[in-house]
């Protein structure tokens, strides 16, 4: 299995009223999702399941790929990193899956699968993190394949 963990881009701090969940891009953010995106279309396999966080920030990060996704509730901001692995069969999954989310959670699963520890990591807004396996369905087998920032995607 693949697993491709991708922190939204840049949003908004939330206004008086505003929810979490409400909260969308700024135009710094839409270009880092438009970048990532291009990126990730021409890195990811057709079939790649991709799943997003029901929050308009992630909508809007993986609405760049131009790619069918489904939302999962799972995902949302405040997630628990185990709730992930499990909305993408981890580590059984044959397929490779995409997930777009929130920090904290996100370095949380990246840590898990590289430490089998509960740490606290940082994936910076708009980057991907890509995990593989060597060995289909052994969580031991994992391994960090690439790590990419917006920034370093080339126009």
């Amino acid at each position: 299995m693949d697993l491709i963990l991708w922190r939204h881009a840049e949003a908004e701090d939330a206004a008086p009223g505003m929810t979490d969940l409400e909260r969308a891009l700024t135009g710094k953010g839409q270009k880092q999702a438009r970048r990532m995106g291009q990126w990730l279309n021409t890195q990811l396999p057709d079939s790649c399941k991709i799943l997003s966080s029901p929050a308009v920030r992630t909508l809007q990060t993986v609405e760049a790929l131009n790619r069918k996704f489904k939302i999962h509730t799972d995902l949302a901001p405040g997630a628990d990193p185990a709730d992930i692995l499990k909305a993408v069969n981890w580590p059984g999954n044959k397929d490779t899956v995409l997930v777009v989310g929130h920090q904290p959670t996100l370095g949380q699963v990246a840590a898990m699968l590289l430490t089998g520890d509960d740490l606290e990591w940082d994936i910076r807004k708009a980057s991907a993190w890509w995990f593989a396996q060597r060995d289909p369905g052994d969580a031991a087998s994992v391994y960090l394949k690439a790590v990419m920032a917006a920034d370093l995607v080339v126009k």
